[in-house]
């Protein structure tokens, strides 16, 4: 089974940029591409129950009639889904990728992306969802279960478009963030693009060792290579290199113990990313 481009859409105002980055992906992987829309049945926030002091018969008219009501908003979603895909479609064409498959699924998101991680290669999406809290500085909670759920690499999306030119990676030398490396190393993904790796700490032998390591295998690998080891806050340097060297896309794993893992994934998730305006790779 080839593994494809999975894009995730929605009538949020992420759904073009989806579009454009998934396309951006599939080109540089020669994989195919998918769009998928879900159709979530069980909303988190339920609707009141306003039939409880009502009269046997009329409580059963109105169940009824609110059955009738469901059962149309049912279809105007649908219908809404159907349009969205197609306007996908429509948009990965323009871009030249004319045979984009269109998924429509009933469930939660995040397990209809589980059951389609199989075949998948990339999963991009979207920071929020349509139904997030625009003006939230957290990331949307299907994201966050995404990431803990999905064994994939996941590409979240800000509302516009960059074509990457320099990517940089947090780097700590640990077994995870060395695996990191080296998938980022095999992926045609970045190809032209420079790939910075930064290591927050102090210039040691060690932490010199394993810079140098990072970039020679990125180097063996035919990519642009830049490395850098910076002392300081992990958020607070990272965040300043990244406005130095016009860095468009951060590159990171998604689990561990260290400091700058859990940039990513944590009890608490750091403002960095809360905040950031550019695209997030998250290798797992």
């Amino acid at each position: 089974m080839t593994e494809r481009v999975l894009a995730a859409i929605d009538g949020s105002q992420y759904s073009a940029s989806i579009c454009d980055y998934a396309v951006w992906a599939a080109k540089a992987l020669d994989a195919p591409l998918s769009f998928i829309h879900t159709l979530d049945n069980h909303p988190q926030v339920a609707e009141p129950d306003l039939t409880g002091n009502l009269g046997l018969g009329t409580r059963e008219h109105l169940l009824e009639k609110l059955s009738n009501i469901e059962e149309q908003r049912a279809k105007v979603s649908r219908e809404q889904g159907r349009l969205m895909l197609e306007a996908a479609q429509h948009r990965a064409a323009e871009l030249g990728i004319a045979d984009a498959q269109a998924l429509q699924r009933n469930g939660t998101l995040v397990e209809t992306l589980v059951e389609n991680e199989a075949d998948t290669r990339l999963l991009v999406l979207g920071k929020r969802g349509e139904s997030a809290h625009q003006a939230s500085g957290h990331l949307g909670l299907n994201l966050e279960r995404v990431v803990r759920e999905m064994h994939r690499p996941i590409l979240m999306v800000p509302k516009q478009f960059t074509q990457p030119k320099n990517v940089m990676m947090a780097f700590d030398g640990s077994k995870t963030a060395r695996k990191g490396v080296e998938m980022l190393a095999k992926s045609p993904l970045f190809e032209g693009v420079a790939c910075h790796v930064v290591i927050v700490g102090a210039e040691t032998a060690e932490n010199r060792s394993q810079l140098d390591w990072a970039t020679e295998t990125l180097l063996a690998a035919g990519h642009k290579a830049v490395g850098a080891i910076r002392a300081g806050e992990v958020e607070e340097t990272l965040r300043a290199y990244k406005q130095e060297h016009s860095i468009d896309m951060l590159v990171m794993g998604a689990y561990g113990h260290s400091r700058i893992r859990h940039l990513l994934v944590g009890s608490t998730t750091t403002a960095m990313l809360r905040n950031a305006h550019l695209p997030v790779l998250i290798l797992r």
